[in-house]
């Protein structure tokens, strides 16, 4: 059995941020581990730019992100094992993994940090009525054929779902010379970022439908019809509203679901984002195993990832230095009305840093609202927003020494402005 101080499993760009953050405060014995036979996850295949202007302060194209992490890693001679595949992670961080050259290795890690990104949900777990033809993908699947492999996968494109991957996907399909005919969304407002529906979808005169969705797929072998449908405010579809569309290729942006899975079989509770539980240092139930980036709930931009993979870097120093003891103050993080979740879950102020980051979303659209941030009843943070979505999490700091210790509840809620 191998022995490490630190495993990080997944070596996108939490792996290798977490990794390298670590490594700057003197965590040496570090070992990812990545199933693919590079470093760098998905940001390989996401190859437009609008990635690094928080990190790097330029922007940046995903490969070019990804190179600035993954060249650190290799200057500070961080071990990393590719073409890895993980098999399970005990109770007592026992990490046990397998690959070609070395077979199935189990290494005894004193701290565990995951890091292994998400998946997005495909046709059968949305199950789309109709026939079951060729040329429905997933919007990451066809940028993977597109952009790493060359294989334009369609010429007449319909898009489900209106998320920041499905937004771009509509513009580098229209670039290549495919005829992008429409994108559907579910819900009464766009999942993606305003800049990108700018970018991705006005500036092609790609119309978006919102609240709508496919109703029906039709084709023999392959894809040749979709129709779509709108629905109302019990996600019902309204007769009469039916539109159909030639097509060749339909591309499904349904939602990214955290990659959890090996943490099932673990005594871990888990939130509405289908992440684990953390505490402030990203920290989850279990003593020495943290959790950051997508696998813990789904962010918009890269630059967050690493941020919170950096946290996690930080949170598994100090409980190698044993300073993170759980004792002390600790609050319950409660996501009030019209927030749809809040990270962290749970504080100990008395192990914390000097302040602490809340990150969430709201429920749905809001229009000049204030957002609350409170510890019992007292206000640590009001916010008026003119604006706020679902699509775009908010960050908010504040400092260790604004909390009170004179409740054990900590409350993120919106209040519309009268």
């Amino acid at each position: 059995m191998l022995n490490r101080d630190l495993v990080i499993i997944g070596g996108g760009s939490a792996g290798m941020a977490a990794a390298v953050k670590a490594h700057e405060l003197g965590v040496k014995d570090i070992l990812i581990l990545e199933k693919n036979n590079y470093l760098g996850g998905i940001l390989n295949q996401c190859i437009h730019n609008g990635f690094g202007l928080h990190e790097f302060k330029e922007e940046l194209t995903g490969p070019e992100f990804m190179t600035r992490f993954s060249d650190q890693v290799n200057a500070l001679g961080i071990e990393y094992r590719l073409n890895s595949n993980v098999i399970n992670v005990s109770n007592d961080k026992v990490v046990t993994y397998s690959n070609k050259e070395e077979g199935v290795v189990e290494v005894k890690a004193k701290a565990i940090i995951l890091t292994a990104g998400c998946y997005e949900r495909n046709a059968g777990a949305i199950q789309i009525a109709g026939d079951r033809p060729s040329g429905i993908y997933t919007a990451g699947q066809a940028q993977l054929y597109l952009n790493c492999y060359g294989y334009l996968v369609g010429k007449k494109v319909f898009i489900l779902g209106s998320g920041d991957i499905g937004l771009i996907m509509a513009r580098r399909m229209t670039l290549e010379g495919a005829k992008v005919l429409g994108v559907a969304e579910l819900m009464p407002y766009s999942a993606g970022l305003n800049r990108n529906i700018v970018q991705c979808l006005q500036d092609f005169n790609i119309p978006l439908y919102l609240s709508h969705t496919v109703k029906e797929v039709k084709g023999k072998k392959h894809l040749e019809k979709v129709v779509i449908a709108k629905v109302d405010d019990h996600m019902k579809f309204i007769p009469g509203t039916e539109m159909e569309f030639d097509v060749d290729t339909l591309l499904l942006s349904v939602g990214l679901i955290p990659n959890v899975d090996l943490f099932n079989e673990l005594p871990l509770s888990f939130s509405k984002t289908r992440g684990a539980k953390v505490n402030q240092a990203m920290e989850t139930e279990i003593p020495g195993i943290f959790s950051a980036g997508n696998v813990l709930h789904v962010h918009d931009l890269v630059d967050y990832v690493v941020s919170e993979a950096k946290e996690a870097a930080i949170g598994a120093k100090l409980y190698l230095d044993g300073k993170l003891t759980h004792k002390g103050h600790k609050y319950d993080v409660i996501p009030g009305n019209g927030v749809g979740y809040v990270v962290p879950q749970v504080v100990y102020i008395d192990d914390a840093s000097d302040s602490i980051s809340f990150k969430f979303r709201v429920a749905h659209p809001f229009k000049d609202v204030n957002i609350y941030i409170k510890d019992g009843e007292t206000v640590l943070k009001k916010i008026f927003k003119p604006a706020i979505i679902p699509s775009e999490m908010e960050i908010v700091n504040i400092p260790k020494a604004n909390f009170t210790r004179e409740t054990n509840t900590i409350s993120v809620y919106v209040e519309e402005k009268k």
